[in-house]
């Protein structure tokens, strides 16, 4: 409204504002480069396309390497194997994975046993009398031996497993 009326020539100093207010319209339309949005370019793009192609058992060959390699792309495998970089393998050995597994479990076992155990005690000093609490907490003590005995087990189960497969 304010540029019509000073484009009319109805106010007194309308040709520099006019002429301030073109400028500023311009600069608004130059001053922003509006782009396509989205990530940066990279400076060198990889944009060329080699195709191979593998028979039955150069495939199996080649994924059973992809797979040792750890790689999350193929791409990225096949280009670090042609231009000569090193590649570690990964191997998984599924035994000690379960070994693990069940070391782990046995963990949360523990710590449930362990919680259990301090609400049984704080149960028994607080609802039986001292001769009773006394016998039931004996009873206690000898099934918790038999669980540390049962647990140097594992730890020396560990040992050997560790000394015979991990060593490898």
């Amino acid at each position: 409204m304010l540029l019509e009326g000073l484009k009319a020539g109805l106010h007194p100093a309308s040709d520099a504002l006019l002429l301030i207010l073109n400028e500023m319209e311009k600069e608004k339309k130059t001053s922003r480069k509006r782009g396509k949005g989205g990530r940066p370019q990279e400076e060198d793009p990889a944009t060329h396309c080699v195709m191979v192609r593998f028979t039955s058992t150069e495939n199996a060959q080649f994924l059973t390497l992809f797979e040792q390699s750890g790689m999350h792309a193929k791409a990225l495998f096949i280009k670090a194997r042609v231009f000569d970089q090193t590649f570690r393998v990964v191997k998984t050995d599924r035994a000690a994975l379960e070994y693990v597994t069940k070391l782990t479990s046995f963990y949360a076992q523990y710590r449930a046993l362990g919680v259990n155990y301090n609400q049984v005690v704080k149960e028994l000093h607080s609802h039986f009398s001292e001769k009773k609490t006394l016998a039931l907490l004996y009873r206690l003590e000898s099934i918790t031996k038999e669980l540390v005995v049962l647990s140097e087990q594992i730890v020396k189960l560990s040992k050997d497993f560790k000394e015979q497969f991990m060593m490898k």
